[in-house]
């Protein structure tokens, strides 16, 4: 009984070791600074940005997925396949660009070296509150495993902002505790990718454009499985890129001169059925700014086409049509599209939004967040404190169960 007794010791001791070692991490990554975040600021002025300025609609678009797992060099992986494999898969569909976003790993191969793109998926956290980062000269090591704070997720996108041409927020609809506030708050990524769950609303993109935060929105795979029907080719973009290299990819993004789409998982396992309809998918014959009215012309009728706004509010909506098109109230800060066709496609574009078109090249992002000192040294202080007594509280449990 003695025995038995000393091993159910230290089994509870190895027990306490490991929770107590996973809460001093979580705290010790805690550390961040507290910021001041800017009121939300609409966007305003007497020009309308327009994403699609310059896209010449006889160019062919190149459909893109920028969100893409692949097979890597030792045991930890989230696919089976090597990317040459993967490149063949997206290939049978009609993708043109496949950007490889490994965790915390740069993979280039194929397409992706190509066009001389360099990303990866940054993020080890509890909540998968994940970024894409493109044009980093090197994977960033350190994250937060526990960022319930707008404060600790601003603090990482700026630290991931310091190394990269671009930073996307990515599925924000399947990040754990991403709320309104997050939402509003956060800046510093160009991109958020949509469509990220069963909802087609995208609801929190309004409420980041709403706050005056212009990002674009990009739908992707998150690619894990290429032998699942159901997982591949289904959400994409369409890039209107003069040609394929990264420095002309990477400028087409940030200006916005690309759409996303949700596709629908056709065949349901019938790969041929997947492969043919793929290579017939509705697309926008032309987009932009005419007159100070917003249009859009589809190559098939939609349903319906919707022309949303602040608050994700329905400023304009035309059904069973292939074109439409609606003036932008001078009180009205930004509209976006999004078509829904009859097969369940949706096209979303970007947002066409007020700015002064004599100061600026683009809406302005509501970016000012400076650091609270008093809150920072206060919170920062409290998780010391924590870890403390977290340690104190070991030795004592351990002195018990000896």
């Amino acid at each position: 009984m003695k025995i038995i007794g000393k091993i159910v010791r230290w089994l509870l001791c190895g027990l306490v070791t490991v929770i107590v070692v996973a809460i001093l991490a979580i705290l010790i990554t805690s550390v961040t600074p507290i910021y001041n975040f800017a009121a939300p600021q609409p966007f305003a002025g007497a020009d309308i940005y327009n994403p699609y300025d310059g896209v010449d609609s006889t160019v062919t678009w190149h459909r893109a997925n920028f969100h893409t797992h692949t097979k890597v060099e030792g045991i930890l992986n989230e696919c089976d396949f090597w990317p040459e494999e993967v490149i063949a898969e997206f290939k049978r569909y009609g993708y043109d660009i496949v950007t490889f976003s490994n965790h915390n790993e740069i993979t280039t191969v194929g397409v992706a070296e190509e066009c001389g793109v360099r990303a990866y998926e940054h993020g080890y956290n509890i909540l998968k509150s994940h970024n894409l980062v493109f044009g980093a000269d090197e994977v960033l090591r350190y994250d937060m495993l526990l960022p319930l704070l707008a404060s600790q997720r601003q603090f990482m996108l700026n630290l991931l902002g310091e190394d990269a041409d671009l930073v996307q927020m990515n599925h924000p609809l399947r990040t754990i505790a991403t709320t309104k506030h997050h939402m509003t708050k956060l800046s510093g990524y160009d991109l958020v990718e949509l469509d990220s769950g069963k909802s087609t609303e995208n609801a929190y993109w309004d409420e980041a454009l709403t706050a005056g935060h212009y990002v674009l929105g990009a739908a992707n795979d998150d690619m894990h499985y290429p032998d699942r029907s159901n997982r591949i080719a289904v959400r994409c973009n369409f890039v209107a890129t003069p040609s394929m290299s990264y420095d002309d990819l990477c400028a087409t993004l940030r200006h916005g001169g690309f759409y996303a789409m949700r596709v629908p998982d056709y065949g349901r396992g019938d790969w041929s059925v997947k492969e043919r309809r793929n290579r017939e998918l509705p697309a926008i014959e032309s987009i932009g700014v005419r007159e100070g009215d917003i249009y859009i012309s589809l190559t098939d009728v939609a349903d319906s086409i919707k022309f949303l706004g602040a608050n994700h509010r329905t400023l304009h909506l035309v059904t069973s049509s292939s074109a439409a098109s609606m003036a932008l109230g001078v009180d009205e800060p930004y509209a976006r599209i999004t078509a829904y066709f009859p097969d369940g496609e949706v096209i979303y574009t970007n947002p066409f939004a007020r700015y002064d078109a004599s100061q600026y090249d683009m809406p302005q992002q509501n970016d000012q967040h400076s650091v609270n000192i008093l809150y920072t040294l206060l919170f920062n202080l409290a998780l010391l404190m924590l870890v403390v007594g977290v340690v104190l509280a070991y030795i004592k449990l351990l002195k018990l169960l000896r």
